[in-house]
């Protein structure tokens, strides 16, 4: 009886460090994210501002090819839990970059999911403000822009959105970093639907090309690279480590450490 007692209370004591475990590293994080990134709420999100963040270069001034994908909190209570992010290219003398997305909106009447040119490269996304996630520019990008409108077009869900656990807009651009590995993305780890392998797939390479990573439809996954340290998916979100340059990686608060070199 006293064996029986003693192995119930351990239990209970492994039960609760397990849930106490779960609560800081998942729904605290996603408790602070709530309340330290809200949006305007007195004004509508469709009314809220989509002007230019002023963070790609002027085309006018600047010949040289670029490439540039940024990420930014996701409308409404789904910013608590993501970010969407897009990508956007100016080859070599173009008076204009191009903008490859991924948008939900109307994909349910029809509409196709990936979208070109529906904003510019770095507008403000209904009141957020967007974040540089990478930056490329000069000899040998314009051959990168070629292999990126090529995987754009070869996206295997063109028709498809499913906020969680994808495929959605970080699904897209996860694609695009795999298919050209030499951009060397790393997707922030708030991205829901960075996870989501095309084709049902349960093993990949990471968007870096500096690893591998396994994943059961962007619910539950494990990542292990050079670039992005080491992830640990569930439904859908991440805890992890960046090893290279220390930092720690929260459900819905994203990467917080030293910057990335």
């Amino acid at each position: 009886m006293l064996v029986a007692m003693r192995s119930l209370l351990a239990r209970l004591r492994q039960t609760r460090f397990v849930t106490r475990a779960v609560f800081a590293l998942v729904a605290l994080p996603l408790l602070v994210n709530a309340v330290a990134f809200g949006r305007d709420s007195a004004t509508p999100w469709f009314e809220q501002r989509r002007d230019s963040a002023g963070l790609a270069p002027d085309p006018a001034a600047t010949p040289e090819a670029v490439i540039q994908i940024y990420a930014v909190r996701a409308v409404g209570w789904r910013g608590v839990f993501s970010v969407h992010t897009w990508v956007a290219v100016k080859p070599s003398g173009a008076a204009s970059f191009t903008r490859y997305e991924v948008i939900g909106f109307g994909v349910s009447r029809g509409l196709p999911a990936v979208v070109i040119d529906r904003t510019g490269p770095d507008n403000y996304w209904f009141g957020a403000r967007p974040e540089l996630v990478l930056d490329r520019r000069g000899p040998g990008v314009d051959a990168l822009i070629e292999r990126i409108r090529a995987a754009a077009e070869s996206y295997p869900y063109p028709h498809s959105y499913w906020a969680w656990p994808g495929p959605n807009s970080n699904t897209f651009t996860a694609h695009i970093g795999r298919a050209v590995p030499e951009l060397g993305l790393v997707m922030p780890s708030n991205a829901i639907g960075k996870d989501f392998l095309p084709d049902g797939d349960l093993v990949a390479a990471t968007p870096s090309g500096t690893g591998y990573q396994a994943s059961l439809f962007g619910l539950f996954g494990l990542t292990a690279a050079r670039d992005e340290g080491i992830e640990l998916t569930l439904l859908g979100l991440t805890i992890g480590i960046d090893v290279a340059s220390p930092a720690i990686k929260l459900p819905g608060i994203g990467r917080i450490g030293l910057p990335r070199s």
